[in-house]
């Protein structure tokens, strides 16, 4: 039976464990340049060192105004490729394989004079108005994310997520509160996916998995739920994708009669469904920072990865301490080796 320090292997991903830390914004760089600074080196390789399989780094913007504020991590440059190449050499060095999501805000762009979004519909009556994107600036955005995941495979990431997820742009174009175009992005609202999609594994190497984030329940009034999620991650799938990353909500304020839940493992049956409707590798995420309940949720076939969030942020060593408590073999660095049983080494 696999368990959370079974090892993993997708194409060419080879995980020793299950165990994900999630994207997590840190809104750090401080020159509000895109390029990462020693803060993100420290945040993301202290996780590698601590057993973590699988690091996934922060949401990073194909353009400037695609940021949700200006202190996030870019790709729309050269100058941001060693930096991040800096870190992946950092989290290989000590165990761990390194992703990163790319992703554009849309409406949820904070900081830009004037956000983007499929349609001029802002996010809440405290947000700016997006402008509505022509036809030809949708293609145009295609082409940002296509070279955004090219810098990435030259930083020398193992595997690529994109964000179509929490409200950001590829979510705004399959949500159809927040869809009303007429032209074709409107006619079908998987089209910008699909394409963004597509114009990523043009730039990956065969062999590097693709994974997506998805939300698959809104949580806003006339949202849509678990099976229009699974009818749009079938046509992302067919597009390439290798696996989904299964969150949800983000796309608005919350509906008092859809407020989702607050216990542990609330979203483990969206990602349950998504995996057995499409027969497709997933990762859970919300509210798994427990290591008995991660593992069942492995154990239990659930899910193929765990991404424990909160809790990588409360304590970087989180795998390593989880091993401890699974009682399961782990790589333990040699510096660590007399704070941990021998059952967990």
């Amino acid at each position: 039976m696999e368990h959370l320090f079974s090892p993993y292997t997708l194409k060419a991903l080879e995980l020793k464990n299950r165990i994900v830390m999630p994207p997590m914004c840190q809104y750090s760089v401080s020159n509000k340049d895109g390029i990462a600074t020693d803060w993100h080196y420290l945040h993301y390789v202290s996780r590698a060192v601590g057993g973590t399989g699988l690091v996934i780094v922060e949401m990073t913007d194909v353009e400037p105004d695609g940021r949700i504020s200006d202190y996030d991590l870019g790709l729309w440059s050269d100058e941001h490729i060693a930096p991040l190449a800096r870190i992946v050499d950092g989290i290989h060095q000590h165990g761990a394989k390194a992703a990163i999501q790319i992703a554009h805000a849309g409406r949820k762009a904070e900081d830009a004079q004037t956000p983007v979004a499929p349609s001029a519909i802002p996010f809440d009556n405290n947000s700016k108005t997006p402008r509505a994107l022509t036809t030809e600036e949708v293609q145009e955005m295609v082409e940002k994310f296509r070279l955004a995941v090219r810098r990435a495979v030259q930083a020398g990431f193992d595997a690529i997520e994109l964000h179509g997820a929490h409200g950001y742009l590829i979510h705004q174009f399959h949500s159809p509160l927040t869809n009303t175009r007429t032209d074709a992005y409107g006619q079908d609202l998987t089209k910008f996916g699909v394409e963004v999609i597509q114009a990523a594994k043009s730039e990956m190497p065969d062999d590097m998995p693709l994974i997506m984030r998805i939300s698959a329940r809104e949580y806003v009034e006339g949202g849509y739920g678990i099976e229009e999620s699974i009818a749009f991650s079938k046509a992302y799938q067919a597009a390439g994708v290798d696996m989904f990353h299964i969150s949800a909500g983000g796309e608005g304020p919350i509906a008092a009669e859809g407020r989702p839940g607050t216990h542990a493992a609330y979203q483990v049956p969206l990602a349950r469904q998504i995996k057995e409707a499409l027969g497709v590798p997933v990762i859970a995420v919300g509210r798994l920072d427990e290591p008995t309940l991660a593992d069942a949720v492995i154990g239990n076939e659930e899910a193929d990865l765990v991404a424990v969030g909160r809790g990588m942020l409360r304590n970087p060593y989180w795998a390593l301490e989880a091993a401890a408590v699974l009682k399961k073999d782990t790589s333990i660095p040699r510096q660590y080796l007399n704070g941990f049983p021998k059952q967990a080494r």
